[in-house]
């Protein structure tokens, strides 16, 4: 029983190499199947949640303690939470916090999402370092483990991006630049970094054309995170190379990934990603070091860079990877990155100032690239 005098509810976790985990069950009740990974953040459990990004991913919480300060309206990046499941060491019954409006268990059962408790986290994860990301099933049902098994044989989906893009244009009014967000799988915390530059923001789908979105007459196009191998997406990239020198463009984290395939780079799947609030990153042109928050499965070959317009500013201090590219020749940049944050630190939030000065520049017929590392 629990403390709150509720049944116990048994739940097991199957990964594809069939190592599993038994736990307690808490929130829905059901099977899910889905990319299992690992989030580093000690905090931020809502916001992972309701990151788009995580589409089709059952998530590890590192942090042993989850569920302690519940939920509230504050804390969402979109308008429901996309994981496939939830792992944790302890999530606790009863949160404490003035905002708190209820309960990770309500908030995972309300949204029909299968959490799964009393799991050695650690061990899960050093099974997904050594082994890399794998297909797991979440189940509260009695199937024997090999039928389990043979389930995660069937592929998982790669449309996440229909999944989770807006359905419909919307704006969200500001007096200042004009804004096209495409949006692949948006955090809200870009829209909010945006209005708080009074930028005039209009939203738009992932299938949105080049003639559509320039039909908005923006100032400037910003390219969103989003889940899922970008090269399940040529529609997106066909529209980034389309705009590719008509307008200045930002992009974050998939947003990246369509630029270097939009300018003839490749793209590759990392062994276990970048998910957490603690990731270092340099950039080369200044030195400066930025602590980041990360939530991607894919990376830019570094080495497909080469003969295409695109330079390497940013660069992960801890594995070397890709975080930054900028244009030669067109006001273009991006970061593999989460300058939004949510959850996580905001050391790169002057990266969409740098975004607005670009701006202003084109406007006045004053830039020029600053593309180069030196």
């Amino acid at each position: 029983m629990t403390a709150r005098g509720k049944q116990r509810r048994r739940a097991r976790l199957v990964l594809e190499n069939g190592l599993t985990f038994a736990g307690w069950a808490f929130g829905a009740e059901g099977e899910t199947l889905g990319e299992v990974v690992f989030n580093t953040g000690m905090t931020g459990y809502q916001e992972v949640l309701t990151d788009p990004s995580y589409c089709g991913q059952i998530v590890t919480m590192t942090y042993p303690l989850i569920g302690n300060y519940g939920v509230n309206v504050d804390d969402v990046e979109s308008r429901r939470p996309y994981v496939k499941g939830f792992v944790v060491r302890e999530w606790s019954e009863m949160p404490s916090h003035f905002q708190s409006i209820g309960s990770l268990e309500e908030y995972l059962a309300d949204h029909g999402i299968i959490g799964i408790s009393g799991v050695d986290t650690r061990r899960l994860t050093k099974a997904i370092r050594s082994q890399g990301t794998m297909k797991a099933v979440l189940t509260t049902l009695d199937t024997a483990a090999d039928e389990l098994v043979a389930k995660l044989e069937q592929p998982l989906a790669t449309n996440q991006i229909d999944q989770v893009t807006t359905p419909v244009v919307y704006r969200c009014p500001g007096d200042g630049r004009r804004i096209v967000a495409m949006d692949f799988g948006m955090k809200a915390g870009i829209v909010r970094s945006l209005l708080a530059r009074r930028c005039d923001v209009i939203v738009v789908p992932a299938r949105t054309t080049a003639e559509e979105v320039l039909k908005w007459r923006p100032d400037g196009v910003m390219l969103s995170n989003g889940p899922g191998d970008p090269e399940n997406a040529p529609y997106a990239v066909e529209t980034v190379r389309q705009l590719i020198g008509k307008v200045p463009i930002f992009g974050v984290c998939l947003g990246q990934q369509l630029i270097a395939l939009a300018s003839g780079a490749r793209t590759t799947k990392m062994r276990f990603g970048h998910r957490g609030l603690n990731h270092p990153v340099q950039d080369l042109r200044t030195g400066r070091v930025a602590i980041t928050s990360q939530n991607h499965g894919y990376t830019v070959d570094p080495d497909s860079l080469v003969g295409t317009d695109l330079v390497l500013t940013h660069i992960n201090r801890n594995d070397g990877t890709v975080e930054g590219l900028a244009h030669r020749k067109h006001p273009v940049f991006s970061v593999q990155y989460h300058p939004e944050a949510r959850p996580g630190p905001d050391d790169s939030d002057y990266l969409f100032d740098d975004f607005m000065e670009m701006i202003d520049q084109v406007k006045e017929g004053s830039w020029v690239p600053r593309a180069e590392a030196h």
